[in-house]
């Protein structure tokens, strides 16, 4: 037994996630003393931002009428029923079955798991949220990045996408608002992809956890809102628009022509089954925050207006560093000019500033190119700290780094 050694399953070797990776340095740097700056990771909780307290005083409720065994697998009717009213607003018609999850994340693993066979792929945006990547990793599907265009505000490359269509693509994700360049798609571009998924018999997914974190007064356009047919599945959750992360609680509602839906409905519904169901009291959440008052979100998007406002600013002030403005979510997506490896410079921006940040490969990103993600969650009196101590570091490793990295 000495020599033995357990080894891990291959499905595993390229799974990263390096929005907490980089957690990992922060921790051995923070041990040292040094004040530290997060900026790595989306809890509105961490800082100034609350939930709603009718959504967590239901849950409270909940919990103190003993409703704390197994729910229907596929969530309580009270849920679902408002999650159906949820798509009625946004537009989303010939809704075939809605599904409540632990967290978006899961519904977006059930529903990969049960379309994509070994060897098939799916378009994934490239940047995106690294979930995405990890789950095909462990599904052993092949990679199919297709890319944003950073010169036209982080909008879905219409021609790189078909360019990567091919015999064994099975669907086409979305994010939108995008994590992690805070793009929000234009009609035009969604009306463009659903002739793409129609030409190519592919699901769309359509990720809008970020729905109403919108700024400036821009609106959000559900993709399933524009095409009764095409099948789709349009995940949503409490977690960001209702601040609970931690409740994880997540769903999925699958529209489109029901005949082509019926066996990939009945598989996800395999799947729901096997893993019993999703968090049970907190389930009772999900009614008052999506019929109740959304006040919050007011205030919400004031505070991230404000500290977009200044993200952008101060970052675009730096020499060799530009940011196209988000309109949605709570996250920027700079870009180094001047550098040849971001996991480098957010190693050392780290170690020198205690300021933590993404590095944009951790996302994907354009060959050549490089970046890293900023969360504009905390208060501005901290983000202009850190944009100072960033803009300072820059200067400095451009002279002592640029060219050797």
């Amino acid at each position: 037994m000495s020599n033995f050694v357990i080894k891990p399953a291959v499905r595993t070797e390229n799974i990263t996630y390096a929005v907490r990776d980089v957690i990992i340095l922060a921790n051995e740097v923070a041990k040292t003393g040094k004040e530290m700056l997060y900026l790595n990771i989306g809890d509105p909780n961490i800082f100034d931002f609350e939930p709603p307290k009718h959504l967590v005083e239901a849950t409270y409720e909940a919990m103190k009428k003993n409703y704390n065994g197994y729910s229907p697998s596929s969530g309580i009717k009270q849920a679902t029923d408002a999650i159906a009213k949820e798509a009625e607003k946004k537009g989303i018609k010939n809704v075939q079955d809605i599904f409540v999850t632990t967290g978006a994340s899961e519904a977006i693993d059930i529903c990969l798991t049960a379309l994509v066979n070994n060897g098939e792929n799916v378009l994934t945006p490239t940047p995106g949220y690294p979930l995405y990547t990890a789950i095909q990793s462990k599904l052993q599907t092949m990679e199919n990045p297709y890319y944003l265009d950073e010169n036209n505000g982080w909008q879905p490359d219409i021609e790189d996408i078909k360019s990567k269509i091919n015999s064994k693509t099975r669907a086409i994700i979305l994010i939108n608002p995008n994590n992690p360049t805070g793009s929000n798609n234009s009609p035009e571009t969604l009306k463009q992809i659903i002739e793409l998924a129609i030409g190519h018999n592919l699901v769309i997914f359509a990720d809008e956890i970020y729905d109403k974190l919108l700024m400036d007064g821009k609106k959000h356009t559900s993709i399933a809102s524009l095409n009764s047919e095409v099948p789709m599945i349009t995940f949503g959750g409490l977690s960001k628009n209702y601040m609970v992360p931690g409740f994880r609680i997540g769903w999925g509602i699958a529209s489109g022509n029901k005949s082509v839906l019926k066996e990939y409905i009945e598989a996800i519904n395999k799947i729901l089954r096997a893993r019993l169901c999703a968090n049970h009291p907190a389930q009772y959440g999900i009614a008052p925050s999506l019929l109740g008052d959304q006040v919050h979100l007011d205030i919400a998007k004031q505070k991230l207006t404000r500290r977009r406002n200044l993200t952008v600013e101060m970052i675009n002030a730096i020499p060799g560093i530009s940011c196209v403005a988000p309109e949605g979510a709570f996250y920027a997506f700079p870009r180094i000019n001047n550098i040849s490896n971001d996991a480098h410079w957010t190693s050392e921006l780290i170690k020198e500033t205690g300021v933590v940040v993404v590095p944009g490969s951790g996302f994907g990103q354009v060959p050549g190119t490089n970046h890293f993600r900023i969360v504009f969650l905390p208060p501005e009196n901290i983000l202009e700290k850190a944009y100072k101590a960033i803009a300072q570091f820059h200067k400095k490793y451009v002279e002592n780094f640029a060219v050797k990295v």
